[in-house]
């Protein structure tokens, strides 16, 4: 799903870094208003929890892979403004430290899928409210967008893409939106189960459930990369691009894992405790 740099034309991810720094400003006003000092602490487990399920790919098909984009789980559990900080914060971290995504295409992926595709994910919960039909259709229809904004990118930007590999990819996001769907649903159910105002936006949370949520983003990050398919996803089979991460010793790639569970927990949380200071000022 990340754009790698090198693939996008000057003037589209030029037009698209100055078109995300504003709106990621924009968010982190807008959090102001739905996030409270009891709920910071939130930020950061499902920052993490995001990042480290991101992670771990799963087959697709022959040869592919993809994994969980987060948006949607994000914004339902977060509210969709501080779901496109805790993103952006994630994309900024595997960009600049995991090579996951290209440092000058950030502006490309962050406007994709912090920021439209946490919209997206966000709309049926918003229209339907908690149910589990609102979480799968938000899980599919934030990966949709987001799949289909990055292919438009990269038209515009002159990258021949075949009609039949195109095809190829729209058929596999599909199915990465389901999957994306399925996830979603199934961790906000477990979730509201385990605490039903862990996702509503005005409430403190119990210390037991950010354990629950925080010890399942270390456990993805140590444990998940053991059993995640090293096949590229849609974007990178298209392009015929394989990230170098791919090839690194697993005891690596754990290490690496739980250092970024642990940064993107830091960072979430810090940019958290500023918004929510900056609301009772």
């Amino acid at each position: 799903m990340h754009i790698p740099d090198g693939f996008l034309s000057t003037p589209v991810w030029l037009a698209l870094d100055a078109a995300a720094a504003p709106a990621v400003v924009v968010a982190a006003r807008m959090a102001r208003r739905e996030l409270e000092e009891t709920r910071v602490p939130l930020l950061g487990v499902m920052g993490a929890f995001v990042f480290a399920a991101q992670m771990i790919n799963f087959p697709v098909s022959a040869g592919t892979s993809a994994h969980l984009v987060g948006g949607a789980l994000l914004a339902i559990a977060l509210g969709p403004a501080s779901a496109m900080v805790v993103m952006t914060a994630i994309l900024s971290l595997q960009a600049f430290v995991f090579l996951d995504g290209g440092v000058v295409a950030l502006g490309a992926n962050v406007l994709n899928m912090a920021i439209a595709g946490v919209v997206a994910g966000y709309l049926p919960y918003h229209f339907w409210g908690r149910r589990r039909l609102a979480y799968f259709a938000g899980g599919v229809l934030s990966v949709l967008v987001s799949a289909l904004l990055a292919l438009t990118e990269l038209l515009v930007s002159g990258v021949p893409l075949p009609r039949p590999a195109l095809a190829v990819t729209l058929g596999l996001f599909a199915m990465n939106a389901l999957a994306e769907g399925a996830i979603t649903a199934a961790v906000l159910e477990g979730i509201y189960r385990l605490n039903a105002g862990f996702i509503r936006p005005a409430q403190g949370m119990r210390p037991r459930t950010l354990a629950v949520v925080g010890l399942a983003a270390a456990l993805l990050a140590a444990v998940g990369v053991l059993v995640a398919s090293t096949h590229p996803d849609g974007i990178e089979q298209l392009l015929h691009h394989a990230p170098g991460l791919l090839d690194a010793p697993w005891f690596r790639k754990t290490a690496e894992g739980l250092a970024g569970v642990a940064a993107i927990f830091v960072l979430t949380v810090l940019a958290g405790r500023l918004i929510a200071r900056r609301r009772t000022a």
